[in-house]
């Protein structure tokens, strides 16, 4: 389930306002600002990530499909995000972690995640209990789910398909155990943009 790069459009006038909004706020996680993106899959949460970071001033974006342990990763993903990310950022030192190799099954190699004036964390989880406190603002990006399954379709070539209902399932569960949709700053419609205020 590797993230495929959306192409990158100039972010509106309230991406601008909502980066404004984040760089102006005092840092949480040491130096750092944290945005998390969240929300279930192929709602939308890449391409605004990406359009975020961009208009933060190209921070770093790390993708929850990067830290995952395949398919059955969710469950565990929080520990590796708190170890590898937040706890060296939280302490000033840059962050690494290990990108998850879905095609041979296994983790591959160690990136490394500069201390910046803002990063981007975006999938499923990033807005877990795990950085309530940290987390400059947390984002929930939904759109309805026939629209997310032909998203995955165009995106993934039916790689999903044969993991979409576990998948979401495994979502519905997290997002249920995390309260993560009433616990956002600001809640994103992924298919027309509207924001709303939860």
């Amino acid at each position: 389930m590797p993230p495929s790069s959306p192409p990158l459009r100039p972010a509106p006038p309230r991406l601008h306002a909502l980066a404004a909004q984040v760089l102006a706020a005092p840092p949480r996680l040491g130096p750092v600002r944290l945005v998390c993106v969240d929300g279930p899959a192929c709602s939308g949460k890449t391409t605004l990530a990406a359009r975020l970071a961009a208009a933060l001033g190209d921070v770093p974006t790390v993708h929850m499909d990067d830290l995952y342990e395949g398919w059955d990763g969710l469950p565990t993903v929080a520990g590796r995000l708190r170890t590898w990310l937040l706890e060296p950022l939280r302490a000033g030192r840059p962050g690494r972690y290990r990108r998850y190799d879905w095609p041979r099954g296994e983790y591959a190699e160690w990136h490394e995640v500069p201390l910046r004036p803002a990063l981007v964390v975006e999938g499923v989880g990033s807005a877990s209990r795990v950085v309530e406190g940290l987390a400059t603002s947390k984002l929930w990006v939904e759109a309805p789910e026939d629209v997310r399954r032909t998203r995955a379709a165009a995106r993934d070539g039916g790689a999903f398909e044969p993991y979409w209902d576990a998948w979401a399932k495994a979502e519905r569960d997290h997002f249920a155990a995390e309260d993560t949709r009433r616990r956002a700053d600001l809640r994103i419609d992924g298919v027309s943009g509207a924001q709303d205020l939860p």
